[in-house]
This record gives C-alpha cells, structure tokens and sequence, in this order.
C-alpha cells in the first residue's frame, strides 16, 4: 500500500505565515499531500515587509534534506528561497540521486520588495538547480534577471515564452512563466515545454492580498506531481485553486499590508 504522497519543501520560513515553508504547507496540506520541510532561512515577515532575515547553516539544511529522503522519502520535492549560494551548493548536492520531480521557484524578492537572494546565488541557482527542474516557475522580474548575461544585460523587451525558451535552454526541463507582474484584465501563465506552449488565464483579481502566491502555486503543483499528475494536469489544477484561493484572500483580514491568500477555500470560509 503506497500511502499519502509525499512531498519535501525545501525553503524559508516566514513568520507571517503568508509566504515561505508555511504557504508551502498549507497548499499541499490543501490538496491531500503530506509535506515533510528542509528550512533554509528564517524571516521576521509580515503583512509589511521582511524585518530581519537569517540563513541557516548549509549542512544543517542537508542534514533535514537527508533525515526526510532517508525514512519518509518525497514523491517530489519543492524548492523556495535559499537565500545564499552556499546553501544553494549545499542542496544541489544533497538531491544527488534523487530521480522524483523537482518544481523550482527561484524566489528573488519578496512581494514588498525586500530582496531574497543574492547575486551570487542567483548565479549558483542557475549553475547548479536550474538544470535539475523538472520546472522552473519565474514570475516575469525573476525570468528576465535569471536569463541575465555574465556582462549583466538582460535580453531587452523579450516576451514571456521567448524568455520561457531561454531558460529551457539553460537546462530546465519545462517553465511555468508567470504572469502575475503583467498588466491588464487576465492574468496569462505560460508553460513552456520542449513539446510546444500551454496557456493558462484568469481574470486578474482586484486585490492587495496575494502574499504568498508564487510559493503556494509551485507548492500545488509540486502537490500534484506527488501524486502522479502529468505536468500540465498538476499545473491546471494549481492555477484554478490558486485563483480562488486569490478570490477568497480578502475575507481573511490578515494584517496591515499584503495579507496571503486563502489556501483552504474550499475548505473553510
């Protein structure tokens, strides 16, 4: 008997609650998946903003990696904010053999603006994870800046799939380009693939309170791929439950400034 899937987050914690290990959890808590977590980071994070940041040592974030793979295991795994290059090394190097999924989201900067990852990790996350995704899920600022030259120049007025095209050349092996940063009436996700593109809309939702959203989606997705969706199937259903959770965010009332989306919609009002 296989049991509940299983998945493995890899990411900050944010003390907020909205975004990071804990959005992580809820979204895969959301859809049935039991999720097991390596933390990288911890934050003091609100509504407001990231008042303090700490990363945590890189072999004490492999030691988690290897104490979940070791009993539990991971039907995929799911990685978030890694916040230096040390630790991005670190957990390359701790998946080393691991043949399930990875979804990948290359969080840069948080929804107040607070950066989340240095230049030289940003370099080291494309050496060293991009390569190893099953999917890479930039939102549009995080595409343009991993495509970025050594000489720091980005490809000028790309669009969404040339820049998805870009990154599977880099090694990924499909990418979910996001189009939350865009601007009119629907919101376009795209899924670039070797096998051609894959578009996803929602109406865009009239709402400060989208804390979290790139973690929760690539957590639902990793949600899915645990318990054996094919890659578009797992990101359809994301990005419909990511869109009500969007819709549902407002009823929550949480905190001062960007408050998170309500990741059990569908469970409670």
């Amino acid at each position: 008997m296989a049991g509940v899937a299983k998945l493995l987050i890899i990411a900050g914690s944010d003390s907020g609650g909205g975004a990071g290990i804990q959005a992580d959890l809820k979204a895969a808590s959301a859809l049935g998946v039991y999720a097991a977590t390596a933390i990288t980071a911890i934050t003091a994070q609100n509504t407001l903003g990231v008042q303090a940041a700490q990363a945590l040592a890189p072999d004490l974030v492999v030691a988690q990696i290897r104490s979940v793979l070791d009993d539990i295991g991971a039907d995929a795994v799911k990685i978030g904010m890694l916040g230096n290059a040390d630790v991005v090394a670190a957990v390359a190097g701790a998946l080393e053999g691991y043949a399930g999924p990875v979804v990948l989201d290359p969080v840069m900067v948080a929804k107040s603006g607070d950066a989340l990852l240095t230049e030289a990790a940003v370099a080291a996350l494309r050496r060293h994870l991009l390569p190893r995704a099953t999917l890479l899920t930039p939102n549009l600022p995080e595409a343009a800046r991993l495509l970025e030259t050594s000489a720091g120049m980005a490809a000028p007025n790309a669009s969404p799939e040339t820049m998805g095209r870009g990154l599977l050349a880099l090694g990924a092996g499909a990418v979910l380009v996001k189009g939350g940063h865009a601007e009119g009436p629907v919101c376009r996700d795209l899924l670039v693939t070797p096998a051609g593109t894959r578009i996803y809309e929602a109406d865009r939702i009239d709402t400060r309170n989208t804390h979290g959203t790139g973690c929760s989606l690539s957590s639902a997705i990793a949600a899915g791929l645990a318990q054996g969706l094919a890659l578009a199937e797992a990101v359809a259903r994301a990005h419909a439950w990511l869109h009500g959770a969007i819709l549902a965010a407002d009823a929550l009332r949480i905190g001062q400034g960007h408050g998170p989306v309500h990741h059990f919609h569908e469970v409670w009002a």
